[in-house]
């Protein structure tokens, strides 16, 4: 199949076939990141333009990386940077970048929707690195191919999300992207952080960790994410440890080959306790790896690239 996407805006808007086809793409990529000399010609003379209103250091950095190790020119601008604190929209922000004729506008924005109005705005391929509280579809790739790559297969397995799931676009995306690849999602959070009606994205709901916990064939623990909770949603972060952080104790009722993984960045003894993170089970700097080379295949395929071209 070739791969005909303008954007990369969320998983809905995604296929299974679309899915694989990135993943295998990336499992390509990857093997670039492992050369003594990191860096093939493929995209050479295309631009790609990082857009981030966000604060950011690993989806920033491994687009950066990603888009020089195929030879683009990568420029970065923040919102500190940009003439947006001076009261341009973000569409004309958009319009005048277009304007300079860039291949790729990968953004990251706190209000949620903004990718999708950006895309129908400009001609320019958006990738959508984040926006607000609803998709982070870059993530949820990378997450995917790093389950792949550890257990084969996807379909069948037994995902616990556990976290603050009201404020997580990881969450969502992850339900959605993990679900269309056939595996069961049971997320696990205080009542508080548990947003109503999420059962419809196709996952089970429990307020016990614990219950979320056994059998499962993944763990992916969630940070509480206080800069967008506009109250406290727990007591102290002492009892949401005991009562939902990921111990030594807690993981013995997982299966012996459970992965254990974060999207980042990690509060330690919070969420995850330090020896759970640094663990044998594991897979998180996995995760950081497998986002430079899903990043890398998205800006090869939405460029033009397909499965046959030469990226050598």
């Amino acid at each position: 199949m070739g791969f005909a996407k303008k954007d990369i805006l969320d998983m809905e808007s995604l296929s299974v076939d679309e899915i694989n086809f990135i993943l295998n793409t990336a499992e390509k990529m990857k093997e670039i990141s492992e050369r003594p000399v990191k860096k093939v010609p493929t995209l050479r003379g295309k631009t790609v333009v990082l857009f981030f209103h966000e604060p950011s250091t690993r989806t920033r950095t491994s687009f950066d990386i990603a888009a020089k190790r195929l030879s683009a020119d990568c420029l970065s601008i923040s919102k500190s940077s940009s003439s947006i604190i001076k009261g341009e929209t973000l569409i004309d922000t958009a319009r005048n970048l277009e304007a300079m004729n860039p291949d790729i506008i990968v953004m990251r924005h706190s209000l949620s929707g903004s990718s999708h109005l950006l895309a129908r705005m400009v001609k320019t391929s958006i990738i959508n690195a984040g926006d607000g509280m609803h998709a982070h579809p870059t993530q949820s790739l990378l997450d995917l191919m790093s389950v792949r790559e550890n257990k084969g297969d996807i379909s069948g397995l037994n995902i616990a999300i556990i976290g603050d799931i009201a404020h997580s676009r990881v969450a969502r995306s992850n339900i959605i992207g993990f679900t269309k690849m056939g595996a069961h999602v049971m997320l696990a959070g205080p009542p508080t952080m548990m947003p109503k009606g999420v059962e419809t994205l196709g996952a089970s709901v429990t307020y016990n960790a614990d219950d979320a916990v056994r059998n499962a064939d993944v763990i992916m623990m969630l940070r509480i994410q206080k800069e967008r909770q506009k109250s406290f949603l727990f007591s102290t972060e002492r009892e949401y440890a005991k009562v939902y952080g990921l111990t030594k104790e807690r993981l013995k009722n997982a299966v012996k080959d459970v992965l254990i993984m974060h999207p980042g960045p990690i509060n330690r003894g919070v969420e995850i306790a330090p020896e759970v993170a640094d663990g044998p089970y594991s897979i998180i700097m996995d995760q950081v790896t497998n986002g430079v080379a899903v990043r890398m295949a998205l800006l090869y395929l939405l460029t033009g690239g397909t499965r046959n071209a030469d990226t050598d």
